[in-house]
């Protein structure tokens, strides 16, 4: 199990080439091999991100990135964990990161995800809470969710 000093937040200015390639290669690596979902993962939305990630041995273990909006809405996404590390708790340890620059950058701000609708417990147990807006993104389902501040 990897601890918090080994979660690594950076602007895309700040990412190296190398961190980049780690992270892109990942998401496509789960998201559209794995899952089989050919879909556009490079989306323009990078360079506005703030990056989270885990690395061990300077191997990407874990990512996610966040959104901000003009609205201080921010957006987690692209939550990820390699096959080799799933079961170390390393999306709770990534999640809880973001949700704590999310809310050191703008208290009280609005935190949204689009969650795969199987991961709805995990998110739940997070404090997030569907907002019943239920889809198929990419023929898999997903809900909106929102953090529910207590």
């Amino acid at each position: 199990m990897l601890n918090s000093q080994q979660v690594i937040s950076k602007s895309y200015k700040e990412l190296s080439k190398a961190e980049l390639y780690a992270i892109l290669s990942l998401r496509i690596q789960v998201f559209c091999v794995e899952q089989n979902c050919p879909y556009q993962d490079i989306d323009f939305q990078d360079q506005k991100s703030q990056h989270v990630f885990i690395q061990k041995d300077q191997y990407l273990c874990a990512y996610a990135r966040i959104i901000p909006d003009e609205n201080h809405v921010f957006h987690i996404g692209r939550v990820v964990v390699d096959k080799k590390f799933r079961g170390d708790k390393l999306a709770t340890l990534i999640m809880k990161n973001c949700i704590n620059y999310c809310q050191n950058q703008h208290p009280n701000s609005c935190i949204e995800i689009s969650a795969q609708s199987y991961l709805n417990a995990f998110y739940q147990a997070l404090g997030f809470k569907s907002t019943g807006k239920y889809y198929q993104e990419d023929d898999i389902p997903h809900e909106q969710m929102q953090l529910i501040s207590v």
